[in-house]
């Protein structure tokens, strides 16, 4: 196990089990079941993009401990249950979710959980919005379909993306708007075009204007880019962070660079409503 937490395994005795990639409404539902001692212990599949490795630990007060899906996917639901209980000598209370299953073959339920046990199992129940199921699956089909509004109430949060910062192309501030240039992340990106957002820059966030896609008015390369509203930084951040709060527009190629730098002015306006 990877713990992320200033907590000693002798000293945790709750832990709520899951993949949690979201950290979503139904995520935080099980967190906020945690005792003042308590962690989540996340199931690792190496796959996550809406919230990658350890950066799942930020929305729990006392972090995380990470369990790679390989070294336990051979042991019964007897042994996993042994395991925690060896690892978590002050183990009082698991919390886990509605459609919970562990175990070879998926086969430990609820009713296995509780019989194998020696302590409290708390079962979420399943967490339903307008009538959608919250789970990861819901909030990246919306994320890549644009709706980013509805992500965002799945999510309980706007959706967050974080990024290393590259060199662009050196257009931008010298014939339309000055913009930082992301590189690709493990984070899932939302479809092509322009976004109201919020970037962060060390400490401090602001309006922003967020494009995703093909740069096809220019040179015809993809990238991530995105331009602080009424704001003119003198250095380059090593990394930032950008919040996605509302879909603008679609990316679209237009006959000149000044066309584009009006149509930017618009997005500018219409983003600096829409960011929070």
């Amino acid at each position: 196990m990877k713990y992320f937490t200033t907590l000693k395994s002798d000293e945790i005795d709750s832990i709520a089990i899951g993949g949690f990639d979201g950290m979503h409404l139904g995520h935080m539902a099980l967190v906020k079941r945690l005792t003042h001692k308590g962690v989540i212990l996340v199931i690792d599949k190496g796959f996550s993009n809406l919230t990658p490795h350890d950066n799942r630990c930020e929305y729990v007060k006392n972090g995380c401990i990470f369990l790679n899906l390989m070294d336990i996917k051979n042991l019964t639901s007897d042994e996993f249950v042994k395991l925690l209980e060896s690892e978590f000598k002050n183990l009082k209370e698991i919390v886990v979710g509605y459609d919970f299953r562990y175990g070879v073959d998926r086969k430990g339920d609820i009713k296995t959980l509780k019989n194998q046990f020696n302590g409290k199992v708390n079962v979420i129940k399943e967490l339903k919005i307008d009538n959608i199921s919250v789970h990861s699956g819901a909030i990246r089909d919306h994320i890549s379909s644009k709706n980013i509004k509805k992500a965002n109430q799945l999510l309980g949060r706007a959706y967050l993306i974080e990024s290393n910062t590259i060199k662009g192309q050196g257009i931008g501030k010298k014939e339309l708007v000055a913009t930082i240039n992301l590189d690709k992340s493990d984070y899932l990106l939302p479809s092509d075009g322009v976004y109201a957002s919020r970037t962060q820059v060390k400490d401090r966030w602001y309006k922003s204007v967020t494009f995703v896609g093909v740069r096809i008015s220019c040179d015809g390369k993809s990238a991530v880019e995105t331009h602080l509203i009424d704001e003119d930084i003198e250095f380059l951040p090593s990394s930032v962070r950008v919040e996605f709060n509302s879909f603008i527009r679609e990316n679209r190629k237009f006959d000149s660079l000044n066309d584009l730098k009006k149509q930017i002015q618009i997005d500018i306006k219409k983003a600096s409503y829409d960011s929070k």
